[in-house]
């Protein structure tokens, strides 16, 4: 009687756990939770009663982000969009290759693993998670080394979410150079979007762009990944779904009929993301941190203080 008893007990919390769980992911689609908020309370759900969904949360969350991302993409004009581009371009090419060499560098100064502090060199330079999870197929990189990586650069990312528009207001920014800011210095595509769309539509426009074009520079790093560490073997994954936003802004530019319909494929869009960031909070826990190390996760910290610095001095004087 006791064994059927814990075992019904046992039955009983786990589909508690799924309720909570489902209820929270519902709420984060109603307008009135915003990107940090949906973060926060991933986090804080995981926490408390953990995640009954972990592996199809990582899986759902990839997916939602670049249908997201693509839905964004009928809210832009593609001239706009070419002069986002234009504009972020030098900061893209100059920031990416500083945090590359100075990550090198931080490599060898801390003794971290070679394959760990490229991988985290790459994320923070780059798109955070999409960018180790291209290149770390080409490094050979164990698991441990690729969970490490990961995990510093998720939790560095989550933390600029919400602190970057409060930041913004300080600096009094404008929704051009937040928009901008944002997509330089903020890891992983879905906390560039979450934190600029926070900030405004303009804000959003800007860095959702630049952001995606500078996750165009996967492709080239791989190359040069294949030869630093001398590898003949592994394929380069080319980040697809770019070339749908791409469509996306054309048929939004050149057929005036979608307009009717551009309005609720962006709302729907934004909810998409709101919800991508809440599984994403459920992926991170106080475990995860404290496995990462101090020396990781001290360089990656040190990396992301000079781009955000850096970048933020730069937008200003041009300003």
């Amino acid at each position: 009687m006791k064994i059927i008893h814990s075992e019904k007990g046992l039955f009983q919390q786990f589909t508690t756990q799924k309720i909570i769980f489902l209820i929270c992911a519902f709420l984060c689609l109603m307008p009135f939770i915003s990107s940090p908020i949906a973060l926060v309370l991933g986090f804080a759900v995981t926490q408390i009663f953990g995640n009954p969904y972990e592996i199809q949360s990582r899986k759902v969350s990839n997916i939602l982000l670049k249908v997201a991302v693509v839905g964004l993409g009928f809210g832009m004009n593609i001239f706009s969009a070419i002069q986002a581009g234009k504009e972020g371009i030098v900061f893209t090419v100059v920031s990416i290759s500083t945090l590359m060499i100075l990550g090198f560098l931080f490599t060898k100064i801390f003794k971290i693993e070679k394959a760990t502090g490229y991988l985290i060199s790459a994320g923070t330079a780059i798109c955070g998670g999409s960018a180790i999870a291209a290149i770390a197929p080409i490094t050979k990189a164990k698991p441990n080394q690729i969970s490490v990586a990961l995990a510093v650069v998720f939790t560095l990312n989550s933390i600029a979410l919400l602190i970057f528009p409060p930041l913004g207001h300080l600096f009094n920014l404008s929704q051009h150079e937040f928009g901008l800011w944002c997509a330089i210095a903020i890891h992983d595509t879905s906390s560039v979007v979450g934190a600029a769309s926070k900030y405004g539509e303009e804000a959003l426009q800007i860095a959702t762009t630049v952001k995606l074009a500078r996750a165009l520079w996967i492709i080239p790093l791989s190359f040069l990944t294949l030869l630093f560490f001398k590898n003949t073997t592994s394929k380069i994954n080319i980040p697809w779904f770019i070339g749908l936003f791409l469509i996306a802004i054309c048929v939004n530019t050149y057929i005036p009929f979608i307009h009717k319909f551009s309005p609720i494929i962006i709302d729907l869009s934004k909810a998409a993301l709101t919800l991508t960031l809440f599984l994403i909070g459920t992926s991170l826990s106080f475990k995860m941190i404290k496995n990462i190390g101090y020396k990781p996760l001290l360089m990656a910290i040190i990396l992301w203080i000079i781009i955000g610095v850096g970048s933020l001095i730069m937008i200003m004087n041009l300003a």
